[in-house]
C-alpha cells in the first residue's frame, strides 16, 4: 500500500539517521516492535477512542521481553501519539532497508522443506552470497509442501532449487 509507505518513509528515514552506528541493535527492537504492532487486537485497541496514548504504550512495552531503552521509548511514544502504530511494521521494513543498503546486504528469505542446522545453514549461505553477489542476511521458513531443497527469495529475485519445482518443469515437459 503506497499510502503506508508514504507515511512510514520519514519515520524510516529518522530512526536510520538517529541510530547512527547502532542500526543492528536498533534493528531487534524496531522488528520486535513491528511484530507487536502487527497483532490486529492491539490496533483495534490503539484505535479506539477511549484508549489512551500512555495505555497504548503501557500494553506494548508490558508484551516484549526485554525493557527499551531511552530512544527506543521514545520513538514508540511518538508513533503512539501520531496514530502510526498501524505503520510500524511498515517502518520497520523500510529501515531495514536503509540498514542493508548501508552495509552493501540484502535479507534473504530461505524456504525448506526440513529443519537446516547451523553448519548447512553456513554453508548454504557461502553458496547464495556468490550466487547473488553480495552479502545476505538469511532467514529460514519451513515449508513441507516443497518436499525437498530450497527455495530462496532475495528482493524480486527467486532462486528455486526444490523437488517440487523440478517436478512442476517435468510435468510441463511431458504434457507440451
Amino acid at each position: 500500500m503506497a499510502e503506508i509507505a508514504t507515511i512510514a518513509r520519514p519515520y524510516a528515514d529518522a530512526l536510520f539517521k538517529a541510530a547512527g552506528a547502532d542500526a543492528a541493535g536498533t534493528a531487534v527492537w524496531l522488528d520486535e516492535l513491528a511484530a507487536i504492532a502487527s497483532n490486529e487486537q492491539l490496533r483495534q485497541f490503539a484505535d479506539s477512542p477511549k484508549a489512551s496514548s500512555e495505555q497504548v504504550f503501557g500494553v506494548i512495552t508490558g508484551v516484549l521481553k526485554a525493557g527499551l531503552s531511552t530512544p527506543a521509548q521514545n520513538f514508540l511514544r511518538i508513533v503512539i501519539e501520531n496514530g502510526r502504530l498501524a505503520a510500524l511494521p511498515e517502518i520497520a521494513e523500510q529501515f531495514r532497508a536503509l540498514k542493508n543498503a548501508q552495509q552493501g546486504s540484502s535479507d534473504a528469505v530461505v524456504h525448506s522443506a526440513f529443519e537446516m542446522d547451523s553448519a548447512a545453514l553456513a554453508d548454504l549461505s557461502g553458496v547464495l552470497e556468490k550466487r547473488f553477489g553480495r552479502k545476505l542476511n538469511l532467514k529460514v521458513e519451513l515449508q513441507p509442501d516443497l518436499i525437498g531443497g530450497v527455495r530462496v527469495v532475495v528482493g524480486d529475485e527467486v532462486l528455486d532449487t526444490s523437488v517440487k519445482a523440478r517436478l512442476e518443469q517435468m510435468k510441463v515437459a511431458l504434457t507440451a
